[in-house]
């Protein structure tokens, strides 16, 4: 038996995750096992998505975010890491310059990734299994930004990113028309037939733990439907007394369930499914994968 460790960086636009990951090697087969997950609350969206910056202040939170990530890592004597930025980094104009000072001072390489890279580094190596071949499937992550893939037939057919975010909507930045945008984007796709699908994100999960009870992981649309009208009646104080909700959480888990809904009514979806899934552990089965290919065993 063999136990490889490896760690997966998820830097959003609401939180920066580190995720440690053990790979059990017995008999031939492989066998993953999160060890551990930390959680920093540093929400990059909030100075990005309204001056297009990241503010001093979070350059310094990230910054020493990133310094403690490297040597967690170096104490967990991790095989490989990634790290990955998506919405909030990319439209920021000094993120390539915080990405190379992060590089210097931390020694953590940070990869700036799109929408549809995202959405593949999940669906190829986590969900593709266990999915139908037979039916259309569109994932859809709401963070910083809104990402939406069509997979039919166990293929990328479709890829688009919007300008609709949980933090653009609490500042009031979303763009003009963009809700439009999406709308006319999904009713184009119904021609492919009926479409489940796949939500990705942490607010998502949280939403399923509320609204349902049953052991599978999806939910109907009258279901997401109702407890987002419960949690819209209740404070935002509430939210994190009576739910257990994170600051952070609990004023964008309302903004969420609303894009949530707005997508499954455009695309005529009623079943969401909800894998218990994130960027991170993509990540870390592309690392694994990588380590054991042919190529990196001859290395």
């Amino acid at each position: 038996m063999k136990v490889l460790k490896f760690a997966a960086i998820d830097i959003g636009s609401n939180a920066i995750r580190l995720l440690f990951s053990n790979v059990i090697e017995k008999n031939g087969e492989s066998y993953f096992k999160k060890s551990s997950l930390i959680r920093v609350p540093i929400r990059l969206g909030a100075d990005t998505f309204i001056d297009r910056l990241i503010s001093p202040e979070k350059e310094k939170k990230m910054m020493d975010a990133m310094i403690a990530f490297r040597k967690l890592m170096d104490v967990h004597e991790v095989v490989s890491y990634r790290a990955c930025a998506t919405s909030a980094m990319r439209e920021a104009i000094n993120g390539q310059n915080l990405i190379n000072r992060i590089k210097k001072e931390a020694d953590i390489q940070i990869d700036i990734i799109s929408g549809k890279e995202e959405a593949d580094i999940i669906f190829s190596n986590q969900i593709a299994h266990m999915l139908d071949p037979a039916k259309n499937y569109l994932y859809v992550d709401v963070g910083g930004s809104t990402e939406i893939t069509l997979f039919s037939g166990g293929s990328t057919h479709f890829s688009c990113s919007f300008d609709v975010g949980t933090i653009k909507i609490l500042k009031n930045c979303v763009p003009q028309d963009e809700f439009i945008r999406i709308k006319e984007c999904l009713i184009d796709i119904r021609s492919c037939g009926d479409i489940e699908i796949i939500g990705s994100g942490g607010n998502i999960n949280k939403l399923f733990k509320y609204a349902s009870l049953r052991k599978e992981r999806n939910m109907d649309y009258h279901e997401l439907k109702e407890i987002h009208s419960l949690f819209n009646n209740l404070s935002y104080e509430d939210l994190m007394v009576q739910y257990d909700m994170n600051p952070d959480r609990a004023d964008v888990i309302i903004p969420a369930a609303t894009i949530f809904l707005s997508i499954m009514e455009w695309s005529n979806a009623n079943i969401i499914h909800i894998p218990k899934i994130g960027v991170s552990d993509g990540i870390i089965h592309q690392l694994y994968q990588e380590y054991s290919s042919p190529k990196a065993m001859a290395d």
